[in-house]
């Protein structure tokens, strides 16, 4: 896989024959990178192991995006927090330029600890959220009722490292504290198994045939682990909040969201 670095060039280590990499944030600089190819739909798979002890005010990311006016962006970000609270886990998927539908989590484990996997399954009919393989989330393709789907827009996998304690922790209440920095997360292990667009492009799928992520649901016990997830772990879910949303909320809210 190919990387190219996006800011705090400083901060950013590339180790293991460029296969294992960890970004480092300072008072004077984040760090991130991004994939040099482009892709429409596929899974991506990503092991992080985040930034330990008092991360309170700082971001980790792992996301896809499109550029300019209207992007399209499928987020896994990961909130940090003082010593001895919980990460949050932020989920959002934008379409043509539009956001503002997120669904939050504590984990079940310490990020911290260990390297876990989280990936992001894309395809035409929905968008799969996972954790370790196990679904966190669903988003359905509801265009037909009027709501945005991501599914003409490619996008690049981009992952960063940023100060954010103007919101990230307790809604901004809880500041960075420098005193801790350098934080660094790491990455490894990045897999895309996606049809990659662009010049002279050849899908990565193309190696093994396994295209089972373009018609990805979740089976019974996939339905019966999201349960579980959305039912202990979820701490906010923007359809059930009417006071964000008093003018009634998003189509899609109104169908399953175990589909």
């Amino acid at each position: 896989m190919t990387w190219t670095s996006l800011l705090g060039v400083n901060v950013l280590k590339i180790v293991n024959g460029g296969q294992d990499l960890s970004l480092s944030l300072d008072q004077y600089s984040g760090s991130g990178f991004q994939s040099k190819h482009e892709y429409l739909f596929g899974r991506f798979d990503m092991q992080l192991k985040l930034v330990p002890g008092n991360s309170a005010g700082t971001v980790t990311t792992f996301y896809l995006s499109s550029q300019g006016a209207g992007h399209d962006e499928i987020d896994f970000e990961f909130l940090g927090n003082s010593t001895g609270n919980p990460y949050t886990i932020h989920t959002n998927v934008y379409s043509q330029g539009k956001g503002n539908k997120e669904q939050q989590f504590h984990l079940w484990f310490d990020p911290t600890a260990a390297f876990h996997t989280y990936t992001i399954v894309w395809n035409s009919l929905r968008i799969i959220f996972l954790i370790d393989n196990i679904p966190v989330r669903v988003f359905n393709n509801n265009d037909a009722a009027g709501v945005p789907f991501p599914k003409s827009q490619p996008m690049r996998v981009y992952a960063s490292l940023w100060n954010a304690d103007d919101w990230a922790t307790q809604g901004g209440r809880v500041k960075t504290d420098w005193t801790n920095a350098p934080f660094t997360a790491s990455y490894r292990k990045f897999n895309a198994n996606a049809k990659k667009v662009g010049p002279n492009s050849v899908s990565t799928n193309s190696i093994n045939d396994n295209q089972s992520w373009s018609t990805q649901g979740l089976d019974a016990a996939g339905r019966n682990r999201i349960r579980w997830v959305q039912t202990k772990h979820m701490i906010y879910n923007y359809c059930n909040d009417r006071k964000r949303f008093p003018n009634g909320i998003s189509a899609e809210c109104k169908t399953s969201r175990f589909l």
